[in-house]
């Protein structure tokens, strides 16, 4: 099996020390609100809303907060979000895949244009970058879960398609549309998940020094800070020596 990219693991770590906890419980619970709209306001009956409760759950987000947002699913006159990617280019021409969900399109897209052109990005066309990523299914175990040996064969009777193993933990890659299944088979055997979700995985990455990772992570960060957008995934990879000297600056 493959190896888990590097980026992956950078911003995996990031995002975690990063995150804002009262910004991310609101994007998990819109997530939530919507799946629960889509689908079936069981979780044992919807995916999609399985998962999304799960990512909640794995980042601590109270049980009552979680119901309240699959029972504002089914209220009359809730906001109506629909989901929107957008695509660009960051510093020195790292794809960029934006997913948001808005009630207002003309305000998400004035929003995430404006953070594109002030912080050395370019906005482009739906398609624009995509082409440069697989979607694929992610689910992440602590280190804690087993050793990689075990992960591995547990992955591969799962039906998953790729698997890395570090100091922390193991991340395992399945198609898309298998997700569900393989996270459900993989918790038979190992236990619950710390996460398990989609996301864009690069085909090739593209390098940046010091300087261009500093530019764009103020990118992505305040792209992160809008309300409306739910995740941004990027293809840049840096080194040990550029990334110890981002995070001690």
């Amino acid at each position: 099996m493959a190896g888990h990219s590097k980026w992956a693991n950078i911003q995996h770590r990031k995002g975690r020390q990063d995150a804002a906890r009262s910004k991310l419980f609101s994007k998990l619970a819109k997530e939530i609100t919507v799946a629960a709209k889509m689908g079936d306001p069981d979780p044992d009956k919807n995916p999609r809303l399985r998962l999304a409760v799960k990512e909640a759950k794995s980042q601590s987000v109270p049980k009552d907060v979680i119901q309240r947002a699959i029972d504002k699913s089914q209220a009359a006159g809730g906001e109506d979000y629909k989901e929107i990617r957008y695509e660009g280019y960051g510093p020195n021409g790292v794809a960029i895949i934006v997913e948001a969900m808005t009630d207002n399109l003309n305000r998400t897209a004035s929003s995430v244009r404006s953070t594109f052109g002030k912080n050395g990005g370019n906005l482009g066309e739906t398609g624009s970058v995509s082409f440069m990523f697989d979607r694929k299914g992610e689910i992440f175990y602590p280190a804690s879960a087993g050793d990689s040996d075990t992960v591995m064969m547990a992955a591969i009777e799962a039906g998953a398609e790729d698997v890395e193993s570090d100091a922390d933990g193991h991340w395992i890659t399945c198609a898309d549309t298998d997700l569900s299944e393989v996270a459900n088979a993989l918790e038979a055997e190992l236990g619950e998940s710390e996460t398990a979700k989609l996301v864009w995985k690069p085909q090739t990455t593209t390098p940046v020094d010091l300087d261009t990772l500093k530019t764009l992570m103020k990118l992505v960060e305040t792209l992160e800070d809008d309300d409306d957008v739910q995740n941004v995934t990027t293809n840049f990879e840096a080194s040990d020596e550029v990334m110890a000297a981002y995070e001690d600056g």
